[in-house]
């Protein structure tokens, strides 16, 4: 740990805090109905053009329709790209002459993509055609993350409303969304990475002669465009297997620090949209402070766990000094591997610049907690922000408790209706993790492809079912997961931790703008100040230490202590 990486992280922090007060801004501009801004007389008539072409109709959606439409349009688009994949040999731009995937593999990749999880089981290089990777796949990378961020708008719009039956309509948040927000965006920021040295073609691969006279076959590709969505949607597939931590994908220092960046803009930005929306603009800074204090902790862990080698070089007469190198891209070196492992992972995306298999026992642990947490901290587009109004709406019923108030959270009293779709949440994604985890832990298929044995095996198999819960998309890259079993049963994990955790946040959505709203009193439940964020990450802290500790103490916990006893694996 040095003063350097000290120095890059106060500014990354920085940035990010004075990014997002426009960021927040525009998206209010963007998530309300009929809402004017920058570049409404440019694309005000494509808006329209699309409601008529589409046959949108813009009247409001009370929860259910909403969730009706979320889940159709997702379904629709999962059984498309599934047939692409599986006609992938039949359809153009495939320059490479790719086969088809097969069908656990499609399953697999379709559901990945469509759930913004982005896992993947192939490497993109040596399986995807151009096709597969820009209409199968870079589509979702848009659709995925315009539908995160409509559920996070119709949650807050039944936090802000009051009496009120309708959260929204989910096409028009849909279509405004990508619109407005992701496509300029993406654009721009496609341009940025061209500019840093980024490839973006249609060109065949490149056959070359290395200086040892060896041949090597460079993968080229549309590369600028997928990475500039795969980031700001906090979709993390890579177009190379080696994601970010490929000079094409990741050219340099700042197009490092550009992307690490990006993947918290909007998640950031969410929470002055939160502010703004219920007119208490301290509540929305509260939950950017929790979601800060929480990344901090994360990262300062994570960098001191992998600035200290494996003691055992010691005795073998190496200087330990260096730290952890071991999966690191030597141009960016340990704190920025380190910086990188905790934003993807705090934030969903799963795009990687070094491999999290070859961490140590305790700098592995912190993004393989991160994603257990519920991808809460700034978390995926849209995604993080409902996860953590679930985890306040969970504290304030418990400080309510603590003190003998009825529970209030911003004028409506929070009641058993809501606090059952909370805990839901919650469970639902500990029983997707744990369960399936339990249940590969405990069979030949989930054993038989892991590359490493005793704890540091069973961290690899309980981070993959964290990763496709938490939709994540990263992984220990030890384990070989395409084969039938773990493509579909990661496949049905991501679902889970999808939609079956996007339903209970309608649901807490509907009921919440049904209620009043009280005056605020002296008796009112404060939701801002250093008190209400420190007892939201405990509460966090407390909920997910209590749900996966003892399976976090047989894998990097347990390999920690056996490693200072001498014993790798």
């Amino acid at each position: 740990m040095d003063m350097f990486g000290c120095i890059q992280l106060l500014l990354f922090l920085l940035i990010l805090l004075l990014l997002t007060k426009p960021m927040g801004l525009y998206l209010l501009q963007v998530l309300t109905p009929g809402g004017k801004n920058i570049l409404s007389p440019i694309l005000g008539p494509l808006e329209r053009i699309f409601y008529r072409f589409c046959g949108v109709d813009e009247k409001e959606q009370d929860w259910k329709g909403y969730a009706s439409s979320m889940l159709l349009f997702s379904l629709v688009g999962t059984l498309i790209t599934y047939l692409i994949l599986r006609a992938q040999h039949l359809l153009p731009l495939n320059p490479q002459k790719f086969a088809a995937a097969t069908p656990d593999l499609a399953f697999n990749t379709a559901v990945s993509f469509a759930t913004n999880t982005n896992w993947q089981s192939y490497v993109g290089e040596t399986t995807l055609s151009y096709f597969s990777q820009m209409v199968g796949l870079a589509w979702h990378n848009f659709m995925s993350a315009a539908v995160g961020i409509a559920i996070a708008a119709a949650l807050v719009r039944g936090i802000a409303r009051a009496s009120a039956r309708t959260l929204g309509n989910f096409w028009v948040d849909l279509i405004r969304t990508t619109l407005y927000l992701l496509l300029p965006m993406c654009v721009v920021y496609a341009l940025f990475l061209v500019s840093q040295g980024m490839i973006q073609n249609f060109s065949a691969y490149t056959a070359a002669i290395g200086l040892e006279g060896g041949s090597q076959t460079i993968a080229q590709g549309p590369m600028a465009s997928q990475v500039a969505i795969k980031m700001l949607g906090t979709n993390g597939g890579g177009f190379m297997n080696a994601n970010a931590a490929h000079p094409f994908e990741n050219p340099n220092a700042l197009s490092n620090f550009v992307q690490m960046l990006s993947i918290f803009l909007i998640p950031s930005g969410l929470t002055y949209y939160l502010g703004r929306m219920v007119k208490n603009q301290k509540h929305g800074w509260s939950v950017w402070a929790a979601m800060a204090i929480l990344f901090l902790a994360g990262t300062l862990v994570c960098w001191w766990a992998e600035a200290h080698p494996n003691h055992l070089l010691s005795t073998l007469g190496v200087d330990p000094a260096g730290g952890n190198m071991e999966g690191k891209e030597v141009r960016f070196g340990i704190f920025n591997s380190a910086l990188f492992a905790t934003v993807t992972t705090d934030a969903s995306c799963g795009a990687v610049n070094a491999m999290h298999d070859s961490f140590t026992p305790l700098g592995g642990l912190v993004p393989l907690f991160n994603i257990q947490l519920g991808e809460l901290i700034f978390g995926g587009v849209g995604a993080g922000l409902y996860a953590m109004i679930v985890y306040v709406v969970l504290s304030v019923f418990i400080a309510g408790l603590m003190v003998g108030r009825t529970p209030e959270y911003l004028g409506k009293k929070i009641e058993a209706f809501d606090v059952k779709v909370a805990v839901l949440y919650a469970l639902v994604g500990a029983f997707s993790i744990l369960g399936f985890s339990a249940w590969a832990a405990a069979t030949k298929w989930g054993t038989a492809a892991l590359n490493n044995a005793g704890p540091h095996g069973f961290s690899e198999l309980l981070y993959a079912f964290s990763s496709g819960t938490g939709n994540n998309g990263s992984a220990f890259a030890g384990i070989g997961a395409n084969n039938p079993w773990y493509n579909t049963t990661l496949g049905f994990a991501m679902l889970i931790g999808r939609f079956l955790m996007i339903i209970p946040v309608l649901a807490l959505a509907g009921n919440l703008a049904k209620k009043k709203i009280a005056a605020a009193s002296a008796g009112s439940f404060p939701v801002s100040g250093i008190t209400f964020t420190m007892l939201i990450i405990g509460v966090i802290i407390i909920v997910g230490g209590l749900t996966f500790l003892p399976a976090l103490v047989m894998g990097p916990v347990v390999e920690h202590f056996l490693m200072l006893s001498g014993k790798l694996f």
